[in-house]
C-alpha cells in the first residue's frame, strides 16, 4: 500500500506534466496570460485533489492485486523468536519452506 505522502508526490508529478500541457493549449487559444493562468490553476487544482482521493480509494480495492502470503500477520514491533517461529510455521503451511 502506498503511503499518503507517496500518493501526494505521485499526484504532484503527474499534474506537473498536465499543467505544462494545459498552459500551452490555453495560451495558444486565448493568447492571454491571465486567462491561461486562471484556467490552468482551477483545472489542475481540482484534478490534483480528485486524483489523490482516486488513488486512496483504489488502494482499498483488492481486485487485481497480488497478495503477499504473510500479509495477514500483524507486525507492530521487532519480531521476537516466538514471532519468527509463527512466521516459519505459516510459510511451512503454505509450502514455501520445508
Amino acid at each position: 500500500m502506498d503511503t499518503r505522502k507517496r500518493s501526494w508526490v505521485k499526484s504532484l508529478t503527474w499534474r506537473s506534466f498536465g499543467i505544462a500541457l494545459l498552459c500551452l493549449i490555453s495560451l495558444l487559444i486565448t493568447r492571454d496570460w491571465k486567462q491561461m493562468t486562471i484556467i490552468t490553476v482551477l483545472f489542475h487544482g481540482t484534478r490534483l485533489i480528485l486524483y489523490y482521493y482516486h488513488e486512496r480509494i483504489w488502494e482499498r480495492v483488492s481486485w487485481g492485486k497480488v497478495k503477499h502470503p504473510l500479509e495477514e500477520l500483524p507486525v507492530n514491533k521487532k519480531l521476537t523468536p516466538e514471532d519468527l517461529d509463527i512466521v516459519r510455521e505459516k510459510l511451512r503451511g503454505l509450502g514455501y519452506i520445508d
